[in-house]
């Protein structure tokens, strides 16, 4: 054990025993340690304080050739990878290079918090108990290995396949092919472990397994992920295999209890035997029962059960039940019926978490039926339980006898008769068993009523006598039902032992004695068993073992059985010394026998102690191979161990009683004496050690197989393990105990590979030409074989690291600076090289493990070395560039505080200034103010004064321009009327002359069928073009829907507008006193403004805004110099606002309509005639030129004046067409003369000659407002 290697050490103290820690450094004497904190292998490297751990004394002086041996320390085994848990290294724990208790506690924990409850342990299957369900146990996984199992058996499938994982599968499998394979031998299965631990569901798992491998494929096998007691639901008859699981719940009813540690504890131990035919078709089953735990009959503690069978009646029960058995609830005061009956009421009566009661009876009285008891058989078995209980609610009162002494006497006779109803015996028999005591001296018969302690003692005791008689039955009958009807069919067996586990409590009794006492001979077996397979795996690695010595606890059984001195032997003589026999005399001989000198305290065997003060308090000590257990004599042991019947019970069971109560007290003397006539019946240490013994018997006789349960913790959570619980138990069911056998010769075990793959860095100065680095397509052995040879001549050279020419690497000078490990020197015997497997004793590995760690060290020390030197160059390559950047920022705030100090200087400056200049500022605007408004109030009296003279001289000039008007008008009239009416005679002559003339007739007639035919021509066209007029006119009506919508929004902006306009002028007139005195100024700024505009052209009055605008002008002046209201200047801009987003409106209304113009336009380029979107277009244009929404904009410039009279000329091309044609209508003298298509058209043709009538007059009047617009 060198610096740097890891290693577990002890700790007494804590709840983890076993802590991973690190050598820190070695002595000759001693080595010091520190604790790595995280606790597991590869972990976290904090650590704790160092502490010292001194070298064994008998270690001290074979150190060179066993490995020293540190007090509390064992050596680690390096972290399993992913890639090795994954292959299953961890698996089979033997493999592992250190086996050792902590070892093996590491192993199983890792395994455990994985979720693999199983590890193989050499043929040992270690099962940790995961308290919670677990998918291990499905239909696919049993196929798996019984398909492994069957492969394996013929010799079949790759031999380099991977096995399945451990699963307790593989045991039920392996000995099943094992009885299956040609020598035919029998086998056993072990199971055992303390309470909780999980042995009763593990020997259900055993048995469901080898019932289905037993039974025909035909006939098919249980649903394995359903349980045992819903296998069958129907009434037919029920094969072998499902009969033998039905026992399952009628032995755990009557057996099993609720413990602290457990819910569903067997309090009896049991052994299965399975018998098969020479096909391997299971023919039956046989069940034998041991040790029955009838002392909790009487009493048991809180917070655990009575047994099963006692609460399932009572909450089960119907009420047809409740009466018959007289099960009174309205007496209970209102308690429950389990916690009001004192038999299971003393520890709470708490309820299962697994099942509840009532489903229980259910089960139970299935299982009853799926055996083939009728109901009678049923009803009477339920009878006896329920007088049990009654039989427990017995009280007794004191009375005085004639002698003066103190007797029992019933205190309730209800009680007694409905409990001797019941049982099925006399009542007044019944009363004298609890209440007197026969005792037979020289053929008389001597009576003695009990005191009332000594009545509920005789109470107890014949509850107990009945239930276990009634256990007893229960399991013949079980056994009648499932056994094989004729041994010459049961060619072999499997026996499944389901067996209480070793014990140690605060106070130990006969229970534990007889329950260690049979886990030490299993353990002397198993120790048998385990040195015979490591004498077979020496020879078949061909390897010499001559040397071993084989462990043997035969010391320990011998003081516990062995004739005359043994202890168990000591208290049978005891018991038959009768009334003179006590608890306190047997201690007392004990001590004298096994302690016979003054002082003495340990036996000479060692197994036997006893202090002074033990000795006194009647206790006494036996090391087990477990460890010591002290049991505490004054605990009933004489009692415990006769467990006779009294002569009142015998009295009571024999007459006067039912069939049922005599044939269950015949199997109780059965069981109790080897001859039912013989007048002294065995003990329970004798009935014991014979059934123990016959047990050891057929098990030296089978092949055992072996499962070790293992309980997690006590609090039966699920992820949770206690390390201090899981080691006692490794300790106490021997798994450590086959080991230390296992490892007794070569306790270190490696495969070839992996054995030249960990020691060949011990040889670093070796070529690869002598001794190659891998063992890549190489022999393993021979490589393992040369590096051992090498490494011993190596080892015996003295140890240089200077080269020839003096000088010394690196490497070689940190390997000799360390502490340097003792040589490789050792027998080459103490390494045997097998076919397979190199196999070496402690000294040797430990030398090597030492060499090995001293090389990884020099390496670690180098690499961290060079990591350091890298380290610290990088540590200075940062540190100097923080420095220079710590010297830039230094820099820089110092001139950024320089330039804040010119800044603020500046800043100042510049406030000053401006402080200086909002005073002259201030100054200006208000004499700059009154100016204004001086100037303001002058030019408005003159402005006023200059409209007077303006308004007086347009209202002359248009008198003028009217009557001139007028004149002219008139004058035109007249002189039109004279044209017209001398035209008008001309035309009607010229048609008399012509109505005259035919020839012009029939000209006419020509010329109107011409025009007809140009006009259906027309007609044809226009029908033609309807489709896409139709197209333009659905665009137009969207366009005209948009402009209606903007003209109703326009309307809602012009009514906000002119609200806001109202809420201004309110304000105006609000401040009309303000603007009283400016009045006289504004008239004088209105004549200047007018004297003004009358020396402007007419084309510059047009463009320039009239007097309104001036007038508006003149008085925003003048208010905005008085106004002083922030209320006015807000309408205002929502005034403007207003104003804008309806000029807004009003471009997007005109660009929708220069929009229908341009459709329109594009109808008429295409040749459609649509005269009413002509008149529109003249229409809108009009209305837009004379309407109150005209624009000035739209006003036609001079340069326009030409394209005016070209419309008017084409209108009067119009007018003279329809002119003629309504001329040509008159002269035929109406429609009736022309077609239906003409006189269409001619209609059409008077309303577009009215309306072109109309445009032409709105032209004019156009043409005449442009023309006096010029005049002005």
């Amino acid at each position: 054990m060198e610096a740097g290697t890891r290693v577990w050490s002890y700790e007494s103290s804590g709840e983890d025993p076993w802590i991973l820690s690190e050598i820190i450094s070695r002595s000759d004497n001693s080595i010091k340690l520190k604790h790595i904190l995280s606790g597991g292998v590869g972990g976290d490297d904090s650590s704790s304080e160092p502490f010292d751990r001194p070298l064994l004394k008998n270690d001290a002086a074979d150190s060179s050739s066993e490995g020293a041996k540190y007090e509390g320390v064992e050596l680690a085994n390096a972290q399993l990878s992913e890639a090795d848990i994954a292959e299953g290294m961890d698996n089979d724990m033997i493999s592992l290079p250190h086996l050792h208790e902590p070892a093996i506690l590491h192993a199983v924990s890792e395994r455990y918090f994985r979720g693999e409850i199983y590890t193989w342990t050499g043929p040992v299957l270690i099962a940790v108990n995961p308290f919670q369900r677990l998918p291990l146990y499905t239909r696919e996984i049993l196929e798996s290995y019984r398909q492994e199992g069957f492969i394996r058996s013929q010799n079949l499938g790759d031999s380099n396949a991977k096995p399945l994982g451990p699963h307790v599968y593989s045991v039920a499998d392996r000995s099943y092919r094992q009885m299956m394979a040609e020598e035919r031998k029998s086998q056993s299965i072990l199971i055992s472990g303390e309470s909780g631990a999980g042995k009763t569901e593990t020997t259900k798992i055993v048995m469901l397994y080898l019932t289905t491998l037993g039974t025909p494929e035909e006939s098919g096998g249980p649903n394995v992920e359903v349980g045992v007691e819903e296998l069958h639901d129907s009434n037919e008859k029920l094969s072998i295999m499902e009969r033998v699981l039905q026992s399952n719940p009628i032995l755990e009813a009557f057996g099993n209890a609720k413990t602290l540690r457990n819910d569903n504890s067997s309090r009896f131990g049991k052994f299965i035997e399975l018998g098969f035919n020479r096909a391997g078709i299971l023919q039956g089953a046989r069940v034998q029962t041991y040790l029955l735990e009838k002392v909790r009959i009487g009493f048991h503690a809180s917070g655990e059960r009575n047994y099963h069978i006692f609460y399932q009646l009572l909450r089960g029960a119907t009420e047809e039940q409740h009466h018959k058995y007289c099960f009174h609830d309205g007496l209970t005061g209102g308690l429950e019926l389990a916690n009001y009956f004192h038999l299971t009421g003393q520890g709470g009566a708490p309820t299962l978490r697994e099942f509840t009661d009532e489903d229980g009876l259910k089960y139970t009285l299935k299982s009853m039926r799926s055996m083939g008891w009728d109901e009678g058989k049923i009803d009477k078995v339920l009878s006896i339980v329920a007088g049990i209980l009654h039989l427990g609610q017995v009280k007794f009162e004191s009375k005085m006898s004639e002698g003066g002494q103190e007797i029992a006497q019933i205190a309730d006779e209800k009680t007694v008769a409905d409990a001797a109803m019941l049982l099925g015996v006399d009542v007044a028999k019944l009363t004298t068993a609890l209440t007197v005591r026969i005792m037979v001296t020289r053929g008389d018969e001597i009576r003695i009523d009990l005191a009332p302690d000594k009545a509920q003692d005789a109470r107890d005791a014949l509850a107990k006598t009945v239930y276990g008689a009634l256990f007893l039955w229960v399991v013949k009958e079980v056994n009648n039902c499932i056994m094989w009807e004729n041994d010459k069919d049961i060619r072999s067996s499997a026996g499944v032992l389901d067996i209480f586990g070793f014990e140690s409590f605060a106070v130990n009794s006969f229970e534990q004695l007889c329950i260690n006492f049979t886990n030490e001979a299993l353990q002397q077996q198993f120790n048998k068993f385990i040195f015979k397979l490591e004498q077979e795996e020496y020879e078949r690695e061909e390897i010499s073992w001559a040397f071993i010595s084989f462990p043997d606890n035969q010391d320990c059984l011998d003081t516990i059985q062995s004739r005359p001195k043994g202890i168990l032997t000591m208290l049978d003589d005891e018991c038959k010394l009768g009334q003179r026999g006590s608890d306190k005399n047997w201690a007392k001989r004990l001590n004298e026998t096994y302690l016979p000198e003054k002082n003495q305290e340990i036996s000479d065997n060692t197994r036997y102690s006893a202090t002074k003060m033990q000795q006194a308090k009647g206790i006494f000590c036996v090391r087990h191979f477990a460890g010591n257990v002290a049991y505490t004599a004054e605990t009933s042991f004489l009692e415990k161990n006769r467990d006779e019947i009294p002569l009142t019970a015998q009295t009571l069971f024999e007459v006067d009683s039912s069939d049922l109560i005599k044939e269950i007290y015949n199997v109780q003397l059965s069981e109790s004496s080897e001859d039912t006539t013989a007048a002294k019946s065995k003990t329970v240490s004798q009935q014991f050690k014979a059934q123990l013994t016959s047990l050891i018997e057929m098990i030296e006789t089978t092949d055992p197989h072996y499962i070790r349960c293992l309980k997690p913790n006590d609090a039966a959570k699920p992820k949770l393990l206690t390390r201090k619980r899981l080691t006692e138990q490794l300790r106490y069911g021997g798994v450590l105990e086959a080991v230390r056998v296992a490892r007794m010769g070569y306790p270190v075990r490696m495969d070839h590979k992996g054995f030249f793959k960990r020691y060949r860095m011990l040889l670093p100065s070796i070529s690869e030409d002598k001794l190659s680095w891998s063992a890549e397509d190489q022999d393993p052995q021979r490589l393992s074989e040369k590096l051992l040879d090498i490494v011993l001549e190596e080892g015996a050279k003295p140890t240089k690291y200077e080269n020839e020419d003096g000088s010394i690497s690196r490497a070689n000078q940190i390997r000799k600076a360390q502490r340097q490990p003792d040589p490789m020197i050792f027998p080459k015997e103490d390494v045997q090289l097998g076919k397979t497997k190199i196999f070496m004793r402690k000294g040797p590995h430990d030398k090597l493990e030492s060499h090995r760690v001293f090389h990884q060290n020099a390496s670690i020390t180098l690499i961290q070395s060079w990591m350091r030197m890298m380290q610290q160059n990088r540590r200075y390559l940062i540190m100097e560039d923080a420095a220079l950047m710590i010297e830039r920022w230094y820099r820089g705030c110092l001139g950024r505080a320089r330039w804040w100090k010119l800044r603020e200087a500046q800043a100042g400056q510049l406030l000053t200034n401006n402080f200086r200049m909002q005073i002259n500022r201030r100054k200006y605007n208000k004499a700059r103010a009154g100016t204004i408004r001086l100037q303001a109030q002058y030019r408005g009296r003159n402005t006023r004064k200059v409209n007077a003279a303006t308004k007086i001289q347009s209202y002359y000039r248009m008198h003028v321009q009217s009557k001139s008007y007028k004149k002219l008008k008139s004058a035109i009239i007249a002189l039109q009327c004279c044209v017209r009416r001398g035209i008008a005679k001309k035309v009607f002559e010229q048609v008399k002359r012509e109505a005259k003339d035919m020839g012009k007739v029939k000209e006419h007639n020509e010329k109107l069928k011409a025009e007809m035919a140009s006009l259906k021509a027309m007609l044809q066209a226009q029908a033609a073009n309807d489709a896409g007029r139709e197209k333009s006119e659905k665009a137009i009506k969207e366009k005209q829907a948009e402009i209606d919508r903007l003209e109703a929004r326009i309307a809602q902006l012009e009514a906000a507008l002119a609200k806001e306009k109202e809420n201004v002028q309110k304000l105006e007139n609000d401040l009309a006193a303000q603007k009283e005195g400016n009045r006289r100024l504004t008239a004088d700024l209105q004549y200047q403004k007018e004297k003004v505009a009358s020396t402007q052209t007419p084309k510059h009055r047009k463009q320039a805004s009239g007097s309104a605008k001036a007038q508006q002008l003149a008085e925003a002046v003048v208010i905005g110099a008085t106004l002083s209201s922030e209320d006015l200047a807000q309408h205002h801009a929502e005034v403007a606002r207003l104003e804008e987003e309806l000029e807004e409106e009003r471009k997007m209304s005109r660009a929708m309509r220069t929009q229908i113009k341009n459709l329109r336009a594009s109808m008429a380029d295409k040749g459609v005639v649509d005269v009413t979107a002509s008149t529109d277009y003249i229409s809108d244009a009009v209305s837009e030129i004379s309407g109150s929404e005209m624009d000035t904009s739209d006003i036609p410039d001079p340069s326009e004046v030409e394209q005016v009279r070209y419309v008017q000329l084409l209108l009067q091309g119009w007018l003279n067409e329809c002119s003629s044609v309504l001329v040509l209508f008159e002269r035929r003298g109406g429609s009736a003369h022309f077609p239906l298509q003409t006189s269409t058209l001619l209609r059409n043709r008077n309303g577009m000659l009215n309306q072109i009538l109309t445009l032409h007059t709105c032209l004019l009047n156009v043409i005449f407002l442009d023309l006096s617009c010029c005049w002005c």
